[in-house]
């Protein structure tokens, strides 16, 4: 398989992953705008798309410990990937990007940063 080949099946999962975030994010407006109350369950990717980024560790006096990765400390595809899918996603402080079974919720806050905080463990 050539680096072509590679380039192009990356492109087109990038690319499959937008769309799932952003039909489930036009139908969830949809459901608001028409009134029909439904448990909130956003589709998720999985979280090895923001878990290969590289985190530096921060401390914040509201939130406590976080970790922000940085655009050109990372692999400039999968930064925008996981990237595009937080903006697609709305994901700011107050409501996180996270699904079952991940290990911290993403947000966004500025450009060419994502953030993650640790998930407390459901009792």
């Amino acid at each position: 398989m050539s680096d072509n080949d590679n380039l192009t099946e990356e492109m087109l999962l990038e690319f499959f992953n937008a769309v799932e975030v952003g039909i489930a994010a036009a139908k969830q407006r949809f459901k608001e705008k028409k009134g029909i109350q439904e448990k909130k369950e956003p589709t998720a990717v999985v979280e090895e798309t923001f878990l290969i980024l590289k985190f530096e560790p921060q401390q914040g006096a509201k939130i406590g410990e976080y970790e922000v990765a940085y655009a050109p400390n990372n692999i400039p595809d999968k930064f925008r990937q996981a990237y595009n899918i937080l903006r697609n996603s709305n994901a700011t402080i107050k409501d996180r990007y996270h699904a079952e079974g991940y290990e911290f919720s993403y947000w966004l806050y500025g450009a060419d940063k994502i953030y993650r905080q640790k998930l407390e463990p459901k009792a």
